[in-house]
């Protein structure tokens, strides 16, 4: 399967790791449809970025914690796919998009939890499976977890439930899918420095210096470190991985 003329679908990927995601499918000859909740100058911006690299790009808004939200958005991507890539049908299905939530058991509210729900599990879910007409067979969908759902660090509970529910319907998708050739796989990231979570990782020096010495590699993750992995995944090479988590931490809480 070359990558010529294949067309991935990245959620989130005006920013962070999303964004690195899809300059890395570029760099790999694929084209990308971008979603971002609310930055549509940041989105634009990868998309020009996406085309200076010789491939086509555009970006829709998304709020993947609305499902309701989510019949309007495919019609616009069958509207985009036709547009802007002379096709109407996709290859790559990356769900990336999310929020962090940092909060003890004691104190995770239900609003706080039921938001976890809608944008990590409900959204990936329901947004993946309307996404399954528009699929070629032979394609690949790639979730997003996290190394959270492996160790646990206190107050992310809710968040961490969500990323290994995510892990189990990657191989439930596996199972169902695996008729039409489509693969699907989890890329669980460490600790990355991004504006995730209000820049956690990134800002706070002494959470930074707590995970490098818990990281076998020694230090915390970049984006850099993740979006060729998921490019990857996406490549004739990786074929024949299926229902695999890929864990991209530098070795971190062995």
């Amino acid at each position: 399967m070359a990558t010529e003329n294949k067309i991935a679908l990245v959620t989130g990927g005006s920013r962070g790791l999303g964004k690195n995601m899809a300059l890395s499918l570029a760099h790999k000859g694929i084209n990308v449809l971008l979603t971002y909740h609310s930055k549509q100058d940041e989105a634009q911006a990868v998309v020009d970025e996406i085309k200076s690299l010789g491939q086509r790009a555009a970006a829709l808004q998304l709020n993947t914690a609305d499902v309701r939200g989510f019949d309007p958005f495919y019609e616009q991507v069958k509207t985009t796919l036709h547009d802007n890539f002379g096709t109407d049908h996709f290859d790559f299905l990356i769900n990336n998009a999310g929020t962090a939530l940092y909060a003890p058991i004691a104190e995770t509210t239900e609003a706080q939890f039921d938001e976890m729900v809608n944008i990590h599990l409900k959204g990936v879910f329901f947004l993946t499976q309307k996404a399954l007409p528009l699929l070629n067979d032979g394609g690949r969908i790639i979730n997003i977890s996290s190394g959270l759902a492996r160790f646990s660090y206190p107050g992310s509970s809710a968040y961490g439930s969500m990323k290994g529910a995510i892990e189990v319907f990657t191989r439930y998708l596996s199972k169902e899918l695996g008729s039409r050739g489509i693969a699907a796989n989890v890329v669980a990231p460490g600790a990355i420095e991004t504006d995730f979570g209000g820049g956690r990782v990134r800002d706070n020096e002494q959470y930074n210096r707590q995970i490098a010495s818990a990281t076998a590699l020694g230090r915390v993750g970049l984006p850099d470190d993740i979006g060729g992995v998921v490019a990857f995944l996406c490549t004739e090479e990786a074929r024949w991985i299926n229902a695999q988590r890929i864990e991209v931490s530098g070795g971190m809480l062995l």
